[in-house]
């Protein structure tokens, strides 16, 4: 009896691992697909496009909601310039929602956490075989970059309605299709990146390997998924 209990605990053990590496491998090729259409949105009609990125807590079903820890729930946002400029200029600030056009729905994800991936060592590509180093400054998780000093809301429209979410972590595209983190004051990049974790509810999944990071060329746009 005892082995059979054992063996029960490893088997629960095992399907959740599985569990949480499918919903992680999930939301990375979601994550995929918004940037792949912020990117063509961009090019096809010679315009600027943002997708931005919030979390929020996970146990509390309603959303947006402000409890914390912000941990569980990744909103993301994307919206195009109406004009075809970057709006904000050279210029800190908000971007004025009046001036953004919403190109879809929020797109929401449960059970993950946005995670700066640490590597070492340096060179290595960490665990993640072939996956390049991608330097905190360029990567979007839960340290660097600082927040964006052009942040944008949702909803967006004209008269400006009331702000429920502020995304102050996000992707620009421009009309070439180059992508760079946060804004246009930041330099293109050979790869940037996006890091996730699973999370049962609010707690990281720190012991089990799924993690994953989705990163993307500056010059080109492309998007490549790298799976631990």
């Amino acid at each position: 009896m005892g082995i059979i209990s054992l063996l029960m605990v490893l088997v629960v053990l095992a399907f959740t691992n599985i569990k949480s590496g499918t919903d992680v491998t999930s939301a990375a090729y979601k994550i995929k697909g918004v940037l792949d259409t912020a990117r063509t949105y961009a090019k096809a009609n010679n315009t600027y496009t943002w997708v931005g990125f919030y979390e929020e807590n996970v146990s509390n079903p309603s959303s947006p909601n402000s409890n914390t820890p912000a941990i569980g729930r990744l909103v993301m946002s994307m919206v195009a310039s109406k004009d075809g400029t970057n709006i904000y200029g050279s210029s800190s600030g908000p971007i004025d929602p009046t001036k953004l056009f919403q190109i879809d729905k929020l797109a929401k994800i449960d059970n993950v956490h946005l995670w700066t991936h640490t590597d070492a060592p340096s060179g290595a590509g960490s665990t993640y075989g072939l996956r390049p180093n991608v330097a905190s400054t360029y990567c979007i998780g839960n340290s660097s970059p600082s927040d964006s000093t052009t942040p944008f809301q949702y909803p967006v429209g004209s008269p400006a309605p009331t702000a429920q979410y502020t995304f102050r972590k996000m992707i620009e595209f421009n009309p070439r299709g180059e992508a760079r983190i946060n804004n246009s004051t930041n330099a293109l990049q050979p790869a940037a990146e996006i890091g996730l974790r699973a999370t049962h509810g609010i707690t990281v999944d720190t012991i089990s390997p799924n993690l994953v990071a989705i990163q993307f060329t500056g010059v080109s746009g492309n998007v490549s998924i790298y799976r631990k």
